[in-house]
């Protein structure tokens, strides 16, 4: 028995989309599990960003691990040590990217306004407001958000904390870049790199 999607929803578009899709699907079926460009991305989840472009990826080329911020979190850094370790990727890429949300708001602003409700927030020139009617909850004090107020120190940050991980071998190099969302260009972060460069 299926679930019938709610009013409004994208769902029956996305099925849609993947009917087409799965058409002409062709040879894909028969990609090979390791990515063959051997190389991994780390970037924001932002709908303005799409690394199959900016990068110039098709599919099976490499592996494109997303979160809020492409922050070097616990679970990022599982997912590049998985890429290298069983499936070969032999060079990482942190791409921040410009006018991210992770700049908007902090640790302190996120818990408050889950303190207040479960509901959408909005921001305006006075900041976030929140106008949902609660419950609210408090687990939100206990996540670290990892936002930032400082781009490119964004970029320094992450990757100086995936170049020290321990289960990081030293011999992957690990790029640090920019996207700016205005012109579709990857901009580098010269210290980013710097401090990935692979040793032997």
């Amino acid at each position: 028995m299926s679930v019938q999607p709610e009013a409004h929803s994208v769902q029956p578009e996305v099925l849609k989309a993947n009917e087409a899709y799965a058409a002409s699907f062709g040879d894909k079926g028969s990609l090979a599990l390791p990515p063959a460009r051997r190389f991994a991305i780390l970037t924001c989840m932002d709908a303005r960003l799409d690394p199959a472009k900016y990068a110039g990826l098709a599919e099976g080329d490499a592996h494109v691990i997303r979160n809020a911020g492409g922050r070097a979190s616990d679970d990022a850094i599982r997912s590049l040590v998985i890429s290298y370790k069983l499936l070969g990727t032999r060079e990482f890429f942190v791409v921040h990217h410009t006018d991210c949300g992770m700049q908007l708001f902090d640790d302190e602003i996120m818990s408050d306004l889950l303190d207040k409700s479960l509901e959408t927030a909005t921001i305006d020139a006075q900041g976030w407001h929140d106008h949902g009617h609660g419950p609210g909850s408090v687990h939100g004090h206990f996540v670290k958000w990892h936002t930032f107020k400082d781009l490119a120190a964004s970029v320094v940050e992450d990757v100086k904390r995936i170049r020290s991980h321990p289960l990081v071998p030293a011999g992957i190099p690990i790029y640090g870049y920019y996207y700016d969302v205005k012109t579709g260009r990857l901009v580098e972060v010269p210290e980013a790199t710097a401090i990935g460069r692979a040793s032997a």
